[in-house]
């Protein structure tokens, strides 16, 4: 097929040529004298991404999945209590990986399309008067309803009630997009991946942990080996990793983090808002179709799971998409299972990448009867876009 492969599934996102020029490099000794300098930058760029003086990244060799499991494993004990909220497939998955590992999980059924609960952590947490509940999980961004949750407000719910239970954040969509406070909301361990916001290949779990999760590390009882904090922490103090990285996704790391830099993180933030915003008016305002997300406060600024009217089938706008416009649409999960597809905005992009994705999944749309006006979601977009100042980090010259 001619032209290139448009990807806008929310992860992988697409990776800048200067990330994959900087992983082309040959393989090195990873326990040479100087290897601890690309591990001391690393580590001290991605404290400044998660927003932490404190706390200790740590990078698996693995996806985001395992630094769920590594979250759970280090720092509870075996039949320990968890409060979690369900509402979506990346909330869902979480908590089945709880309760396959054996912890007691406290779960809050959510309409999808709806955010973390709020008065519902409060209302769980209030009554354990006990404190059995250890930890609370929440999913930051919701990766296939297109749902953005408070941190802040769940935080302020453990404040207010003076319960001592661990914070555990999946900000795997949301890290390197939207704004993420690892010291200001008192997370206990954030989990995030490789492949979305910080623009690399999949393959490489980054999540950061408190120093009072190292705490709780210290006393866990679970079994764990591979993915054991207290093993990473030791050894990447002086440098090095407990068993082989990946040398070319370290490197690639390393130059995503300097691109993070140089855009200014307030700045990413701003325009991943931005773009957002005019994808949601092609949806909205343009194709006069709704949002999986309930409300504007759900809203996320790095994918829109978009719902198609009652008898069509979204599988089959996603398959139109790529096979006819070979453009890679995000595939609605579980529940919402062949009544959305999703957009991913997220990474490096900007609003011509982005009219691809809408121009491709318009035709899509209508080559499957679904009745929208022709052009009517790249003239929407094009009116917020034009009528709106682009934050800094857009423009050749910016």
């Amino acid at each position: 097929m001619a032209g290139h492969n448009f990807l806008f599934v929310p992860g992988p996102s697409n990776v800048p040529n200067r990330i994959l020029r900087a992983m082309a490099v040959p393989m090195e000794d990873h326990r040479s004298v100087k290897f601890p300098a690309l591990t001391q930058e690393i580590l001290a760029g991605l404290k400044r991404v998660f927003k932490t003086e404190s706390a200790a990244p740590i990078v698996f060799p693995s996806s985001g999945t395992g630094c769920w499991e590594a979250a759970l494993t280090n720092c509870l004990n075996p039949g320990d209590q968890i409060l979690a909220s369900r509402f979506g497939q990346f909330s869902h998955l979480w908590c089945d990986m709880g309760r396959r590992l054996g912890f007691d999980m406290n779960i809050i059924e959510v309409e999808w399309g709806e955010g973390a609960p709020v008065e519902g952590y409060r209302s769980a947490l209030a009554a354990d008067v006990q404190h059995q509940i250890k930890a609370v999980l929440v999913c930051q961004n919701e990766t296939a309803t297109g749902v953005t949750s408070d941190i802040l407000a769940i935080r302020q719910v453990l404040e207010d009630l003076g319960h001592p239970a661990l914070l555990f954040v999946d900000s795997v969509s949301a890290l390197g997009s939207i704004d993420f406070r690892m010291d200001e909301w008192k997370v206990d361990i954030c989990v995030a991946g490789s492949q979305k916001g910080l623009m690399l290949p999949a393959g490489m779990g980054i999540t950061c942990v408190s120093q009072k999760a190292l705490q709780a590390a210290q006393n866990s009882r679970h079994p764990r080996c591979y993915f054991d904090y207290l093993d990473m922490v030791k050894s990447n103090g002086t440098g090095y990793f407990p068993y082989t990285p990946s040398i070319p996704m370290l490197y690639g790391l390393r130059e995503a983090l300097v691109m993070l830099e140089e855009e200014g993180l307030e700045n990413v933030f701003a325009r991943h808002h931005y773009l957002a915003e005019g994808v949601r008016a092609a949806v909205t305002q343009g194709w006069k179709l709704s949002l999986c997300a309930k409300a504007p406060q759900w809203y996320s600024d790095s994918v829109s799971a978009i719902v198609v009217p009652a008898g069509f089938n979204a599988a089959e706008v996603i398959e139109r998409a790529y096979r006819r416009y070979n453009l890679a649409l995000g595939a609605g999960l579980s529940k919402v299972a062949g009544k959305v597809f999703r957009i991913g905005h997220l990474g490096d992009l900007n609003e011509v990448m982005l009219m691809g994705a809408i121009a491709g999944a318009e035709m899509a749309m209508l080559d499957c009867g679904i009745p929208v006006t022709p052009g009517s979601g790249v003239a929407a977009a094009t009116q917020f876009w034009c009528t709106h100042e682009a934050p800094v980090g857009l423009g050749a010259g910016a």
